[in-house]
Formats: C-alpha cells, sequence, structure tokens
C-alpha cells in the first residue's frame, strides 16, 4: 500500500502548496533542532495516512526558510497552520494533543 505523503515545501513553493491548493492543506513549521517538531512527526505521517486525498500535509523548515514563517507571525515552533481555499482555518502551537486537535481542525475543514 502507498503511503500518504508530506511534502517539503519552502518560501518559494509555499503559495503554490498551501495557498492554491484545491483540498485543505496543513503547514508544519518546524526545524531539525527543534524536540516537539521531531515527536510530532510520527502523528503527522498517521494523519497524513488516514486524511490521504482529502488534505494534504507539508512541511516548512523554518531554519532553512524564513520569508513565509515571517509572514505568518510564526514565533514558536512546532506551529501548524491549516489552510483553506487560500485562508487560515486553524493554527495550533505546540505539540501537546496535537493529534485530536488536527483531526477536529481537518473534520471541521471537510465538513
Amino acid at each position: 500500500m502507498a503511503h500518504a505523503e508530506i511534502i517539503n515545501i519552502t518560501d518559494d513553493s509555499f503559495e503554490k502548496a498551501a495557498l492554491q491548493s484545491p483540498i485543505p492543506t496543513l503547514v508544519d513549521f518546524w526545524a531539525e533542532w527543534c524536540g516537539p517538531c521531531l515527536a510530532i512527526a510520527p502523528i503527522l505521517d498517521e494523519l497524513a495516512e488516514e486524511y490521504k486525498g482529502k488534505v494534504r500535509i507539508c512541511k516548512l523548515n523554518t531554519s532553512d526558510n524564513q520569508a513565509v514563517p515571517v509572514k505568518y507571525g510564526i514565533r514558536s515552533i512546532p506551529t501548524m497552520i491549516l489552510f483553506k481555499n487560500g485562508e487560515i482555518v486553524e493554527q495550533i502551537v505546540g505539540a501537546a494533543g496535537v493529534k485530536e486537535k488536527l483531526s477536529a481542525a481537518f473534520d471541521q475543514a471537510l465538513a
């Protein structure tokens, strides 16, 4: 069985991947040195599988890409922003309860 893909994006590909996506798109703002970011990676993999074809999950490394995080006022990571039709519908900061929060946000965006 093919695994749902989590897409690594950059400042340059952000607009096309997240804002112009035909389906709700979660952008995970993370960095390799961030422990909580690494801790939620398996949860994002699970959710990508669970919502395959319905929600797109992207990761943006804030160490390598600074323009988009600055534009959206990202001050701490992990921060996850769910976009639908180019608009922010949910923003979650931190790793606590992330699976439940994201599932609820995805279900609401798809309703």
